[in-house]
């Protein structure tokens, strides 16, 4: 490695931030307007592992544009794509064949979606891009950040980036490349949830020392389009209860966007305690219920994609500062979770952190912590947003569903109104931890696909234009390749094979039963996660895979 190193390229910025997410952009926009107002020049990277901006970006997403408000007002004019104002809620509580409305006025205001926008979150991002590279930033899409740079005190002083060319053997192909250093006064990590190189930052600086452990959740999506008598455009719909019941947490959404297109989704809380539980099976059941095929009966699915969600909330956001940078957006994880919003509270965090690194650079500064980010975010709306909501999601995992939603319900009401609920709810274990063995469940038969308003995984991932080189080291590494088969097969009947929704993950075993091995189809996956955060080893390590690959969602 030290060899590489030494053949590596390097560029200097002032500014370096991996990911062009909500958060990466709007902290370069803001580096830039900052700049322009003051009648300077700032140099800033955005490095992007996803094909093109917007490829890797999956959300619901319903959009609440006070971020976007703040960072470029005149949005409307500039042709932002948020063309679909929210103009209904609905609320319900499901069963297996019934659905309960809960009334919108029990609902506290921060729930209301009224001057919210049902939005591809990726095209947004797309939009955002064109704003910051007519400013002058530079955006580099394909470029995968495996690495950091370390100056001589410890501090980060960038990322490596744009490894290409290694064999599945190790070894250098024809075209290899070793990357380029990216070196920055400062540097923004902005890769979204459970990123690769905020996790070893977290590690390293211990960011999370005194806090929650961070707590996520897999979502699931897939965009139709409908017959247009089925189409509501505007109407905003999310569901709790069935399929999964009242112990396990999760909720669906459903969101009429422009064009008979709508988008369908399930979150499945990854604190689940069954390990025979199927996440992606779930969602597919989901949408037999009377209330969603109504709506998709005669449609075309057009997309399918997966990724993890933050939901820790207040209790679990990491410190956001480390000698040389920060972390902003779900990179330290500031999803609202009953509001499932979380794009306005990441687009803020980075326009924050722009502020500090702006003002810290004018004074001669670099490769120190950026702590007036730290009090940025202790005053803002984002603190607010979070500290409202904070007893919502480990209220839920104590109580379940009914004693969690009504506990919930009253805290978020008490906060709304004095200022203050039922103190602050610790979320207790993470999610790895919190599964139990197998041989204290029953296996759970799930229906077939049917091809019409269900789909087998596979089936699906190829309507996520997933792809990847199969001649390059696996970037779903094993710590201990023995663990799978001899220790998370017969305590958890190996929990991989289910809570992917990619199916990457295959226990193989020989026609007469006899021998078992671990199969990963790694060119199967999305993105999304969840292996890293679930498997109750912590035996698998999500590393990235060469810039470009994976993914490329269209309109996600």
């Amino acid at each position: 490695m030290a060899d590489e190193a030494m053949e590596r390229e390097s560029m200097e910025y002032d500014v370096v931030i991996v990911g062009a997410g909500p958060a990466g952009l709007a902290a370069s926009i803001r580096l830039k307007q900052l700049a322009e107002a003051a009648g300077n020049e700032i140099s800033v990277c955005v490095l992007e592992k996803g094909s093109e901006v917007g490829a890797h970006i999956l959300s619901g997403a319903v959009v609440d544009p006070i971020a976007l408000d703040e960072l470029i007002p005149d949005w409307k004019d500039k042709g932002a794509p948020l063309n679909t104002p929210v103009t209904e809620d609905r609320f319900y509580v499901l069963g297996p064949k019934g659905a309960m409305r809960l009334p919108n006025f029990t609902m506290p205001p921060l729930m209301n979606n009224h001057g919210n926008y049902a939005v591809s979150l990726g095209n947004v991002c797309r939009w955002l891009a064109e704003q910051a590279e007519a400013m002058g930033v530079e955006i580099y899409p394909g470029f995968a950040c495996s690495d950091l740079v370390y100056r001589e005190d410890g501090s980060v002083k960038g990322v490596v980036a744009g490894v290409f060319g290694i064999g599945r053997d190790g070894e250098h192909k024809a075209d290899y490349q070793p990357g380029m250093e990216l070196h920055g006064k400062y540097v923004f990590i902005a890769e979204g949830v459970r990123g690769s190189l905020a996790k070893m930052l977290i590690d390293r600086f211990d960011l999370s020392a005194g806090r929650e452990p961070q707590k996520f959740g897999i979502g699931m999506k897939e965009l139709w389009e409908v017959k247009p008598e089925n189409h509501k455009q505007g109407q905003v719909t999310h569901t709790m209860g069935w399929p999964l019941g009242t112990k396990t947490g999760g909720g669906s959404f459903m969101y009429h966007l422009e064009d008979n297109l709508v988008s369908v989704g399930f979150v499945v809380h990854l604190n689940y305690e069954n390990p025979h539980l199927f996440p992606y099976q779930e969602f597919q059941r989901f949408k037999h219920h009377p209330l969603i095929a109504e709506i998709l009966e005669g449609g075309r699915r057009v997309a399918y994609g997966a990724r993890a969600i933050t939901e820790g909330g207040l209790q679990s956001v990491p410190k956001l500062t480390f000698p040389g940078g920060a972390l902003i957006g779900c990179s330290a994880g500031f999803v609202n979770v009953p509001r499932i919003k979380g794009s306005h509270n990441a687009m803020k965090t980075g326009m924050m952190a722009a502020e500090a690194a702006f003002a810290a650079i004018g004074e001669g500064r670099e490769g120190d912590e950026l702590t007036t980010y730290i009090d940025a975010y202790e005053k803002s709306w984002v603190y607010k947003d979070l500290k409202q909501v904070r007893n919502v999601k480990p209220m839920w995992s104590k109580l379940g569903l009914i004693g969690g939603l009504a506990l919930g319900g009253i805290d978020m009401w008490l906060n709304q109104i004095f200022g203050f609920g039922f103190g602050t709810w610790k979320h207790g274990k993470p999610d790895h931890a919190c599964l139990k063995p197998a041989s204290q469940f029953k296996p759970i038969e799930y229906p077939k696909a049917d091809g019409q308003l269900s789909f087998d995984r596979l089936t699906n991932v190829a309507f996520s234009a997933t792809n990847h080189e199969e001649d390059q080291p696996v970037h779903l590494h094993l710590n201990d390749p023995s663990v799978p088969i001899a220790d998370n097969l017969p305590k958890f009947d190996e929990p991989a094979q289910r809570y992917c929704p990619a199916g990457v993950y295959e226990v193989v075993t020989d026609d007469d039963g006899s021998n078992s091995r671990f199969q990963i189809n790694a060119q199967n996956c999305v993105h999304c996660k969840t292996c890293d955060i679930k498997d109750p080893a912590q035996n698998i390590d999500w590393r990235v895979p060469q810039g470009g690959e994976g993914p490329n969602y269209p309109n996600m």
